[in-house]
């Protein structure tokens, strides 16, 4: 076997090779890092989601106590705003509406008040906003 031989035979496959591999590679990683800031962006909304529900709930809370200790629609607060570190930033808007029902049976009607709760979260883009419906007498 003559080394001259060999080496005029050789072709230069080597280098297409390796650049392709290194586009295929840059691709995926490419690929990888998008996937990963939209899952992150997910979380990131579902948690502010998650508060929005809880500011809801607490603003709904707010207004149970208002409305049952003034016996009125008048006594409830038409928003809520926090300001404790899990739901700074956020607040509650509330409305209230009452109706005088006979539940009982008997021949007092009692007052039943529908109390509503939108809490917001966010601004923006980065905004998310639940509502909760309570009744109560």
């Amino acid at each position: 076997m003559c080394p001259e031989r060999s080496l005029s035979k050789q072709r230069g496959a080597g280098l297409p090779v390796a650049l392709f591999v290194i586009t295929v590679l840059a691709l995926i990683v490419t690929s990888m890092a998008q996937q990963q800031e939209s899952a992150g962006s997910a979380v990131s909304q579902q948690i502010l989601s998650q508060r929005a529900f809880l500011a809801a709930e607490s603003g709904a809370q707010v207004a149970i106590a208002e409305a049952l200790s003034g016996a009125s629609c008048g006594s409830v607060s038409a928003s809520v705003t926090f300001s404790n570190a899990g739901l700074a930033g956020c607040d509650a808007s509330v409305s209230c509406t009452s109706v005088q029902a006979d539940i009982d049976g008997d021949a007092a009607p009692e007052t039943v008040f529908t109390l509503e709760s939108q809490g917001q979260c966010g601004n923006g883009a980065e905004a998310a906003s639940r509502t909760v419906e309570v009744r109560v007498r």
